[in-house]
């Protein structure tokens, strides 16, 4: 399995705070926010990873991780996204870097207390269609919110006025080799994007879905206000090891 982080996007949320360089620069505590998604891929045991980016300040995140040697990685692969096409056309460039393995996909403003290291062995073992993380949350309507029939996802709506669960599809996804052929089926939604929650229905619709519920906390830090909890977040963990340590 190969991992994408998606870190492209201007970030305007995030104004004026983004005006001067890409949000996944930002630093959330002690690190920079694009050092979460990539470690949350090297935790799950994944040694291969692609970091699509985009804007202005791409050579930055040469500059910053390298060779992604201070993850232990042999080598990081990086390419680059014109424009703002949304996140499914920004993870259709990793098509030639998956050369026909599942990927495990991150938003690179996605930053989690545990490890998703189980639902990768199981969707290893899975070998075909997709899987996704959710969350349980106090806002769904914020968030791609999945209808339940059991184990089964019926169908993934996006900010929905009445949500059909209190879940949240969080921004890690799993996919074989079929997703590209999906992304280039797919139509721009009204926001001129290809959307993720289109490429995981058309997975619905193969009945090719599986869900996991992730873990401990989960947050994105696109706004503001979840910058400012993940960095709560983070400090409050890194002081909780510390404390167990001593």
């Amino acid at each position: 399995m190969k991992g994408v982080v998606l870190a492209g996007g201007l970030g305007t949320r995030l104004n004026p705070l983004t005006k001067v360089t890409n949000k996944h620069l930002l630093p959330v505590y002690d690190r920079p926010m694009i050092y979460y998604p990539i470690q949350t891929l090297v935790n799950a045991g994944i040694e291969e990873i692609m970091l699509v980016t985009g804007g202005n300040n791409a050579g930055d995140f040469l500059k910053l991780l390298g060779n992604g040697h201070e993850f232990g990685l042999k080598h990081l692969n990086y390419t680059y996204q014109q424009g703002e096409g949304g996140i499914a056309d920004a993870l259709r460039l990793a098509e030639h870097f998956a050369d026909g393995e599942q990927i495990c996909v991150v938003l690179g403003d996605n930053i989690i207390e545990g490890n998703i290291a189980g639902a990768a062995q199981a969707f290893r073992d899975q070998k075909v269609g997709a899987k996704i993380l959710l969350k349980e949350v106090s806002d769904p309507q914020r968030f791609g919110v999945p209808a339940l029939k059991g184990k089964r996802v019926v169908q993934i709506e996006e900010k929905p006025i009445k949500p059909a669960s209190p879940y949240a599809v969080i921004g890690i996804y799993f996919y074989d080799a079929q997703v590209f052929h999906i992304i280039n089926t797919l139509e721009p939604s009204g926001r001129g994007e290809l959307e993720i929650t289109d490429v995981n229905n058309a997975y619905v619709q193969l009945d090719q879905l599986t869900w996991d519920v992730l873990d401990g906390w989960w947050t994105d830090a696109g706004t503001i206000q979840s910058l400012y909890l993940a960095n709560q977040l983070v400090a409050k963990t890194g002081a909780n090891k510390m404390e167990e340590a001593e």
